[in-house]
């Protein structure tokens, strides 16, 4: 099992469905007010890691790239909302204010893409999500816990995941 420390977890990724799948565990776990920041390269494998993040937080939607619209919505059967943003084409915190940031936590999960685009606009505390793009099918996942509440969070997922605490 490759923890890091307690605060980290290494997961390494052979495929998009395993993304995927890791995806789901960890968004079978989210609520309100959560807050993950993916940071990595393009084509590192972040849109894939939300795909599975949706279906295991309960959304049928069919989740894409927000790249142009810069925040998809995607809806479970309560009602209730997973929003996804996509900071890449933002040139500064400001530019991520303006699009009411704070209403999404409130409302929902928020997952951001290119995260540390926007850094100075978002909550110090958040679970990170690190891609490192190793060969055409391996991605290095690295989970950090930034604050108690995300430690508790990667903890869980780290059950979730292993089986282990």
């Amino acid at each position: 099992m490759p923890i890091l420390d307690d605060s980290s977890l290494e997961f390494i990724s052979h495929s998009s469905d395993q993304t995927r799948r890791v995806g789901m565990r960890l968004g079978a776990l989210l609520n309100t007010g959560h807050v993950l920041h993916l940071v990595g390269e393009l084509g590192a494998g972040k849109t894939t890691l939300v795909q599975g993040i949706s279906s295991g937080w309960g959304s049928s939607d069919q989740v894409t790239s927000p790249s142009f619209v810069l925040v998809n919505i995607y809806r479970r059967a309560d009602g209730e909302r997973l929003y996804h943003l996509d900071a890449y084409r933002l040139n500064n915190a400001r530019e991520a204010q303006e699009l009411d940031i704070l209403n999404f936590i409130e409302n929902g999960p928020l997952v951001v893409e290119w995260a540390n685009n926007i850094r100075e606009a978002l909550p110090e505390n958040h679970l990170l999500v690190t891609f490192d793009l190793v060969a055409n099918d391996q991605r290095d996942l690295l989970f950090t816990a930034q604050g108690e509440q995300y430690q508790e969070l990667l903890d869980r997922f780290r059950t979730h995941v292993y089986g282990v605490a």
